[in-house]
């Protein structure tokens, strides 16, 4: 078949992963099947194979061919499957087969790189292909039967754990300057101990370039990088190295993000991107605004950002019950708990501390009363519909919450026409 000329090497003790249900899968095969009886070669290609060899989740499955895009399409509607030219242009159908989207992309080397627009060329090399990828550790192949290839060195690099680019640190940094951003998720995914002293200094020398970026591009990679678990030692050197300052407009409190890690492993919650961003990186609504349009958060996120800021220490266990309440009962259960957990963050209890940990529960799974009465009450008193209606209600929830929340029918009737009284018409 087409290019492959390369073998794998024995000595290398490369891995099989012939009996990966993901590979052995009748999605993946059907698209192997239609691309081979036209005479091309096919592997698996970058996180698919890490992961697999690694034992770690499988997600999307990417396929590496020697096809070209119009080849690729057409061999696979012939075999019955669907075909969308997502990426043609730069050699990607998205192949769908049993019900499941793979993406096919031909070889390719690069022409000329001027960030993430790259000027490409097909080929039927594998090693080409590899050395144009970012890290060794996304350059391992594996065909349909789990051999695994390795052209640049990958496999050692994932044994130890170690994130380094392929070939030139600085020249894959300069084909696009989000892989700066990469190596941090990806030391924090996959990496143990220092980050590549080569692959850092690249980073630090040409961390100006991240200004390049369009914010929803360094966004998705942050809010990915804020959820790794060795998110911790990876941000400090973000923020010590100056990149930090780039990213988010200030350096950054790792001791804050620090705490909150250790809150929400203390509460058993899953990492929350959101909250440990504020964390990090703002601690007014003004500040959660400008880093909101500074990665282009969605309308949701910003909500987010801008709960997570709003501490008040009436939520905590030094507060009375009543006053916690009564915060609470203005936030949603998601923005409660996010000002909460920042809330404790800043202040000087620690993870384990049992009265922030009874006091966060006891209000999580308080059930917030419904205000007793609505604008129709109110005009059933005799006050004109109008502006009137809202003040009366305002007044009456504002007593209604500092009373704690009082149920008693007659009491609750009894205030209401007490504030209404100065707006009943002809009264």
């Amino acid at each position: 078949m087409q290019g492959d000329r390369d073998r794998p090497n024995s000595d290398a003790g490369l891995p099989n992963l012939a009996g990966a249900d993901w590979l052995n899968s009748a999605g993946i095969q059907a698209v192997f099947d239609a691309l081979e009886r036209g005479g091309y070669s096919a592997r698996a290609v970058g996180g698919v194979v890490r992961n697999a060899l690694l034992g770690e989740p499988i997600h999307d499955v990417d396929i590496a061919t020697t096809a070209e895009p119009d080849h690729v399409m057409r061999l696979v509607q012939a075999a019955g499957l669907k075909g969308i030219a997502t990426g043609a242009a730069h050699g990607t159908i998205t192949v769908i087969s049993s019900h499941v989207p793979f993406e096919v992309t031909t070889l390719r080397r690069d022409v000329e790189t001027f960030g993430r627009h790259a000027t490409v060329a097909f080929t039927t090399e594998w090693e080409e292909d590899a050395r144009r990828r970012d890290f060794t550790l996304n350059a391992l192949y594996c065909d349909r039967k789990g051999q695994v290839y390795d052209p640049v060195g990958g496999y050692a690099d994932l044994l130890a754990r170690r994130v380094r680019f392929i070939g030139d640190p600085v020249a894959r940094i300069r084909e696009d300057y989000l892989r700066i951003l990469r190596f941090f998720r990806f030391q924090a995914t996959y990496g143990i101990g220092d980050c590549d002293g080569e692959g850092l200094a690249a980073c630090i020398a040409e961390r100006d370039g991240l200004t390049r970026l369009s914010g929803e591009r360094v966004r998705s990679e942050i809010l990915r990088l804020l959820v790794a678990v060795g998110v911790l030692p990876v941000v400090d050197v973000i923020v010590r190295s100056g990149i930090g300052e780039i990213v988010f407009g200030r350096k950054g409190d790792v001791a804050s993000l620090s705490h909150v890690a250790e809150i929400e492993r203390a509460l058993e919650r899953s990492p929350d991107a959101i909250l440990r961003l504020a964390a990090l990186a703002c601690s007014t609504l003004d500040e959660a605004n400008a880093l909101a349009d500074r990665l282009r958060l969605s309308n949701l996120e910003r909500g987010q950002l801008e709960a997570a800021v709003l501490t008040d220490p009436a939520l905590g266990p030094e507060a009375n019950l009543a006053r916690a309440k009564a915060c609470r009962f203005r936030l949603s259960l998601d923005a409660f708990q996010r000002a909460y957990i920042m809330t404790w963050a800043r202040s000087a209890a620690g993870a384990a501390d049992e009265a922030w940990h009874v006091r966060f529960h006891e209000l999580s799974t308080w059930k917030v009363p419904e205000v007793p009465f609505k604008g129709s009450d109110v005009v059933a008193l005799g006050v004109p519909p109008g502006p009137n209606v809202g003040i009366v209600l305002r007044q009456f929830q504002d007593w209604w919450i500092a009373a704690d929340f009082p149920d008693d029918d007659a009491q609750l009737h009894h205030h209401l026409a007490t504030v209404a009284r100065p707006y009943i018409a002809n009264a």
